[in-house]
């Protein structure tokens, strides 16, 4: 959408001075919050009983290059094939006070020529004052939010639009489920969350919480000796899940060795694993700023 000058909206350039640090959650605005951090928690059902119909072309994802849990969103609808079934886009990379926002170097937001996602927050409901997070999925036709609740988001673009997806891709497998549920969970809290605890922390927490990434890491590189991918020889939701920390390991997790002495080229089968499904386009064509050595050859086959 652009402006009625046919310019596309966006908002103004991130500004610190002005308005401050985004805040951890954005709690701090509301004493009175008491409600999940991510809180629409709306459901996408096939057959519509959730009130929130598989549609083609009904709802859109608005999403960050530089946020994992976006990331997943990304990957899981390159993997379907919804291009042309959900519409997606892109906010800046950068944030203020204010949160995210749509300039000119990711787009503007295509439809609802918003300047910044907060007011995708205020049109679902007036006065909010919770987190402003990615990913969001949007409902075109009622205007609103359906979800900001990322892992609900990933298993809905990976099962509910089966009518018009790639059916040759199954991520969420009716016999694996359990198996997924459980490494899911585990790996959102000792991997994809606690390498984040470990920037926060100090002192002997700070060490606990490496020592606790660090064994998942060494864990996972022993499970990945004899397997191709998390649960055998299919690519699941746990896949994606893992691997958009494994992205971002060197550059930011442990930078300076935070977490470990080795980077992720020091877990022999964790970095062929990594190196395997970034030859997929859903992960390529989806990360940025990853160096050459992740294109070399990897040598990983089916097993």
């Amino acid at each position: 959408m652009t402006l009625s000058t046919g310019i596309p909206a966006y908002a103004s350039p991130v500004d610190h001075v002005s308005y401050g640090q985004y805040g951890p959650g954005r709690l701090h605005l509301s004493p009175g919050w008491n409600r999940p951090l991510y809180p629409f928690q709306g459901r996408i059902t096939a057959d519509g009983s959730s009130g929130h119909p598989a549609e083609p072309g009904r709802y859109h994802l608005y999403l960050a290059w530089v946020c994992p849990y976006a990331h997943r969103a990304a990957i899981v609808h390159r993997l379907k094939g919804l291009a042309g079934i959900v519409s997606l886009s892109y906010v800046d990379d950068e944030r203020d006070g204010r949160g995210w926002a749509f300039r000119e170097r990711r787009g503007p937001d295509p439809v609802n020529g918003f300047t910044l996602l907060e007011q995708a927050y205020e049109a679902t409901e007036e006065g909010y004052g919770g987190h402003i997070s990615v990913p969001v999925l949007w409902d075109k036709e009622l205007g609103g939010i359906v979800s900001n609740h990322f892992p609900d988001i990933t298993i809905d673009l990976a099962t509910q639009f089966e009518r018009w997806a790639d059916t040759s891709v199954d991520l969420y497998p009716e016999p694996l489920r359990g198996e997924i549920n459980q490494l899911n969970g585990w790996i959102h809290h000792d991997v994809n969350a606690g390498v984040g605890r470990v920037a926060r922390a100090h002192g002997q927490e700070r060490e606990e919480e490496r020592l606790r990434v660090l064994a998942a890491l060494e864990w996972i590189d022993e499970r990945l000796a004899g397997r191709r991918y998390l649960t055998g020889d299919t690519l699941t939701e746990a896949d994606v899940r893992l691997w958009v920390t494994l992205a971002r390991y060197d550059a930011e997790y442990n930078r300076g060795h935070r977490i470990s002495e080795r980077d992720l080229s020091g877990f022999e089968h964790l970095w062929g694993y990594a190196r395997d499904l970034y030859q997929r386009p859903a992960f390529r064509e989806t990360t940025e700023g990853l160096p050459a050595s992740w294109d070399s050859p990897h040598g990983r086959a089916a097993r």
